[in-house]
């Protein structure tokens, strides 16, 4: 499971080396609830640095969505001339200072860390800390200072590597419960409303077929809004705690960020 590959080397290992050495220091200091602090404190470190690029994504899509209504007349406008239309809407881009394809970038920058995240976390907390898990992570240590022989799994009074299905304790269900409800408050955040003004041309049947898409975009936003919380929920549910506490606190800094950068400045 920790072979040196090209994904292990560049992003595993470092994640997994930033969590002990989180880990340790929050023992040396005797905190409690050292490895959920650790946690936290990777989980922080790892939204801040990609809190730039995160920043830029949500910038790029308010500014798309206030160009939405030129976008629609150009549309309209050119819809004979597929070639007309692409070259007014790059141009519509750059006088507004967008680059569509900037879009991707925070994807592309974001998936192989949030991977390398689940996996470092998995490894304890789907596996337990048994001998032979101890001696693979030891073994890809940067210093023989950040060695572990145990680790201490609890937080709060969880058990991070323990599921809420499998706890048989009411708390636990809580868990999944604030789980799902941040995931549907960070969709809401993150989802813009979709603004439909009606028109002349919307009165008289000439542009139904803009409506439908409307409407299918709108179907889109309140099946993301209520599906993909209970999805996360479930997750929650069966997988565990350790997991869920990087979830959430991944979320509420989501949450922060989007109310941040779209409150509007005094």
């Amino acid at each position: 499971m920790l072979s040196p590959n090209f994904f292990n080397t560049f992003f595993v290992f470092p994640i997994l080396n930033l969590l002990v050495l989180f880990y340790k220091v929050f023992l040396f200091i005797r905190l409690p609830g050292a490895f959920g602090l650790a946690i936290v404190a990777l989980t922080v470190l790892v939204r801040l640095l990609l809190h730039p690029f995160f920043k830029q994504q949500i910038e790029m899509s308010k500014k798309l969505q206030d160009l939405k209504p030129h976008l629609d007349r150009l549309s309209q406008k050119h819809k004979a001339d597929a070639k007309r239309l692409q070259q007014e809407q790059m141009k519509l881009y750059q006088e507004a200072g967008i680059n569509p394809a900037s879009g991707c970038l925070f994807m592309i920058i974001q998936l192989p860390v949030f991977f390398a995240l689940y996996n470092t976390l998995s490894l304890f907390l789907t596996n337990g800390t048994t001998t032979k898990i101890i001696a693979q992570i030891n073994g890809v240590l940067y210093s023989p200072l950040l060695k572990i022989q145990s680790v201490d799994s609890w937080f709060l009074g969880f058990n991070l590597f323990l599921s809420p299905a499998k706890s048989h304790a009411w708390y636990y269900y809580l868990i999944p419960v604030i789980t799902g409800v941040l995931q549907y408050l960070q969709v809401g955040v993150s989802t813009p409303p979709i603004q439909k003004k009606e028109t002349q041309e919307e009165k008289t049947g000439e542009k139904k077929k803009e409506n439908n898409s409307e409407d299918f975009q709108k179907a889109m936003n309140t099946q993301m809004k209520y599906i993909f919380p209970l999805m996360i929920g479930y997750f929650a549910y069966s997988l565990p705690v350790g997991l869920s506490l990087y979830w959430n606190i991944f979320s509420l800094f989501s949450i922060i960020q989007y109310r941040k950068i779209h409150t509007p400045k005094k």
